[in-house]
């Protein structure tokens, strides 16, 4: 991972768009701060698009869609995505499964639930599980006393015992059965809904984040972004992002926005 800021001026100036984890990578200590939520006003004022890629529920996205300074948001880590159409001035969703396999997956993960409960003292369920419409979400430290790192990795295998798939973020284990996570949803979601093909353009957005669940997305975009905590957890990442910010968390994603908004400026 290389200092963000050696990355190439030019190489800042040419980003369209910027794809963004949200816990921890645009809020701090868990709380969404002036001057990040700032710094997403002015990368849309500045003309990229803004789009959240997170593993939270359905019910934030829904307000995420609605209020935030953004074009977009991925939500359960690739079930759905949401948007405000404003021609049609409504929400809209598009999820990647149809309802009937939506609601066999919630059947299937009650199980999952109840074993890891039973296995692993001190778990608990995300206090935003009843917003969620496909995934499970087991806290590990948000409402909870810290897990140690073992106790993460016997939920997670918990999850694929049953033949589902599981990824780490910040906060929580995400568990979901289905063929999709963050990178397959922002693809499909980014031809279907703006026209562009990743394939060839994903050099032209960044993606931000700082978790283990964001390692397909580091892997995928060649000018990926950590912010600085990222590092808290790159021995359990496969692939890690290309540039890393000095700054941590929510103060991170405002270094990244100010360096691409400078670097447009000066190449106007």
């Amino acid at each position: 991972m290389t200092p963000l800021s050696d990355c190439p001026r030019d190489t800042l100036a040419a980003i369209r768009g910027i794809l963004t984890d949200i816990d921890e990578t645009v809020s701090t200590h868990s709380r969404l701060t002036a001057d990040a939520y700032a710094a997403m006003e002015a990368l849309k004022k500045a003309g990229l698009l803004v789009i959240p890629v997170t593993g939270r529920p359905a019910g934030w996205c829904d307000q995420i869609a609605r209020f935030w300074p953004v074009d977009a948001v991925i939500g359960e880590n690739g079930a759905f995505w949401m948007w405000h159409d404003e021609k049609a001035r409504k929400l809209r969703t598009r999820f990647i499964q149809p309802e009937a396999e939506r609601a066999d997956g919630r059947r299937r993960l009650e199980a999952v639930r109840a074993e890891v409960m039973r296995s692993v003292p001190g778990a608990g369920i995300a206090s935003d599980q009843p917003y969620r419409l496909a995934d499970l979400a087991i806290d590990f430290c948000e409402d909870v006393p810290a897990l140690p790192r073992s106790d993460v990795e016997r939920i997670v295998s918990i999850f694929e015992k049953h033949g589902a798939q599981a990824k780490v973020s910040s906060i929580h284990v995400n568990g979901w059965f289905g063929d999709y996570d963050k990178l397959t949803t922002t693809r499909v979601m980014m031809a279907e809904l703006f026209g562009v093909d990743l394939a060839r353009e994903a050099a032209h957005y960044v993606f931000s984040g700082d978790s283990p669940n964001d390692s397909p997305m580091f892997g995928f975009f060649p000018n990926a972004v950590g912010v600085a905590n990222v590092r808290d957890f790159a021995d359990a990442m496969p692939k890690l992002p290309r540039w890393i910010t000095s700054a941590r968390s929510g103060a991170g994603f405002v270094e990244l926005a100010e360096a691409v908004i400078a670097a447009r400026q000066h190449s106007a």
